[in-house]
């Protein structure tokens, strides 16, 4: 859904062929938690006792610390995107997000859908004339939480993808 046609080498292992360094893929799936934590708010306010997005959340940063293996994280995905599924509006804006950040794990290139989902949920949260504000804030909030080594990637990648995320990124 939110991938180019070609596949970013800067966003593949270099196990796998790519330029990318372990070390820098934790960071995108704690950027990614970030972005989805910010917003979680939306969906724990529609439904508190459900913990999935949570949770995702959760084992997103576990993954990043190497406690857990990325199984759990795509488990744990799948889970948060059910929460989704089942929700409507912001919080169910706001649980895709949690299960983008989730996925990271498994292929950094989801950093965008944690990210773009996210600036969703806070539009979707917004009153109709305030919801551009509201997204373009929320965009520049996710860009100052950019930890410097991932900085130029990320926006390289915005830049290149952003018609594939709903023209989220204009910020």
């Amino acid at each position: 859904m939110i991938f180019a046609k070609k596949r970013d080498l800067r966003f593949v292992l270099m196990r796998r062929g790519g330029t990318l360094r372990d070390a820098d893929h934790r960071l995108l799936a704690v950027w990614a938690a970030d972005c989805a934590q910010h917003v979680l708010h939306l969906f724990e306010q529609y439904r508190p006792g459900d913990s999935r997005p949570r949770q995702a959340i959760e084992l997103t940063r576990a993954w990043a610390r190497g406690e857990i293996k990325v199984t759990r994280a795509k488990i744990a995905a799948w889970a948060a995107n059910n929460a989704a599924r089942e929700a409507p509006g912001a919080a169910k804006e706001a649980a895709h997000a949690a299960g983008q950040a989730a996925v990271v794990a498994h292929v950094a290139a989801h950093e965008l859908g944690a990210a773009a989902y996210a600036i969703r949920a806070v539009r979707a949260a917004s009153p109709e004339d305030k919801r551009d504000m509201a997204g373009r804030q929320e965009c520049r909030w996710q860009r100052r939480q950019l930890p410097a080594r991932i900085k130029k990637i990320v926006l390289d990648d915005q830049k290149l993808r952003n018609k594939y995320c709903w023209l989220v990124f204009d910020c």
